[in-house]
């Protein structure tokens, strides 16, 4: 089995795959990191791996992660299976560039766009000749009802929750409207300006609330959880053949 680690900036997720197919997978906290990744290559007797990360892996934890594993660091440098045509490809996100190896392995040849909805929403798009091109980013859902909370004086701090109705009757249902149906409408704009300019258009829903906003979305979408789990996978593969060669 190989292991993949995506370090995000809530949560850790991790993957162990076997003959291209997910086995196992786990999410945890940022504190459990150096117990549970030891506990998953113990038990699994874990020898190579591929980590990725935007939230927080300090020096010690890399130091440790490297000794610990023969594991292969995602950076803006490491080789992927689609031209990069970024304009300022070193500052892409190394999530980003996971989940673009993922949409040109699963979706080749197809003109994808990637919606992955965790903390921030980012919106990536690879053509049919595997040309990543950029997309958007925009505030995730529960980060905008905490902005409501944070940047006002009375505002409460809610959880994500599907709205009785577009017109909020009170201040919890408004701001459930404003947040989610707010959140809904900005997914299926974006889906209706590539889909003018690209007729065949695969769309991808990914992250920690893409179940949830699966269920409100009137456009046809591909829901996979792990996509950026599938396209590290994608990642370390493509690199261990080249060592193999």
């Amino acid at each position: 089995m190989q292991l993949v680690i995506d370090i995000g900036n809530t949560s850790i997720k991790i993957g162990l795959f076997e003959k291209d197919t997910l086995r196992i997978h786990a999410t945890f906290e940022h504190v459990d990191f150096k117990h549970e990744i030891s506990q998953i290559i113990q038990k699994y007797n874990i020898k190579s791996g591929i980590v990725s990360s935007v939230g927080k892996l300090n020096d010690n934890e890399k130091q440790w992660l490297s000794d610990t594993l023969a594991v292969l660091v995602l950076n803006q440098e490491t080789k992927v299976p689609f031209v990069n045509r970024y304009e300022t490809p070193l500052t892409l996100g190394v999530d980003r560039i996971a989940l673009a190896a993922a949409a040109a392995s699963i979706f080749p040849e197809q003109n994808v766009l990637i919606i992955d909805a965790g903390t921030c929403i980012t919106y990536d798009f690879l053509d049919r000749n595997i040309a990543y091109w950029g997309g958007a980013i925009s505030p995730g859902i529960h980060s905008r009802y905490k902005a409501l909370h944070d940047y006002t004086a009375k505002l409460p701090l809610l959880e994500k929750q599907i709205p009785e109705n577009y017109l909020g009757n009170n201040t919890q249902n408004s701001i459930h409207s404003g947040v989610v149906n707010g959140t809904l409408q900005e997914i299926e704009g974006v889906i209706n300006q590539y889909s003018t300019d690209y007729k065949k258009l695969t769309v991808v829903l990914t992250g920690g609330d893409a179940e949830f906003l699966a269920k409100q979305l009137k456009s046809s979408i591909f829901v996979r959880p792990f996509f950026l789990l599938e396209g590290l996978y994608t990642i370390l593969k493509l690199n261990t053949n080249d060592k193999k060669d």
